[in-house]
């Protein structure tokens, strides 16, 4: 069985800077995609960013590709999310996303808060 678990969130002042990390576990013998999805309240689940094995990346848009930044260690099995310059409209539940084993899972989420 495949598990995600999200760390890294919190709460933290408009601009501040937050690295979230992903760590998939289980029984795992391939992992073609990775990324991050956020919730903002009221509002549907929506991409921020993915990464695939061979390391190509997509952005929701250009907003947050010029302020977030993901990244993987394949020797550990994570994702991270950097994400500088936060705003208040970042303010969302982040779900981890990866295709594993030919599967799609999702992590349970951690709260990201920007004050302002």
């Amino acid at each position: 069985q495949v598990q995600l678990v999200e760390s890294g969130g919190g709460l933290v002042q408009t601009g501040g800077s937050l690295r979230l990390s992903c760590a998939a576990s289980g029984n795992i013998f391939s992992i073609r995609a990775m990324g991050w999805y956020r919730r903002a309240p009221g509002k549907q689940r929506d991409l921020v960013a993915t990464i695939t094995s061979t390391g190509g990346t997509n952005y929701a848009d250009s907003l947050v590709k010029g302020r977030f930044t993901i990244s993987r260690d394949n020797a550990k099995n994570t994702v991270y999310l950097q994400m500088n310059s936060l705003k208040p409209e970042d303010t969302a539940v982040y779900y981890c996303y990866g295709f594993i084993n030919l599967q799609q899972y999702w992590g349970q989420g951690t709260q990201v808060t920007v004050s302002s």
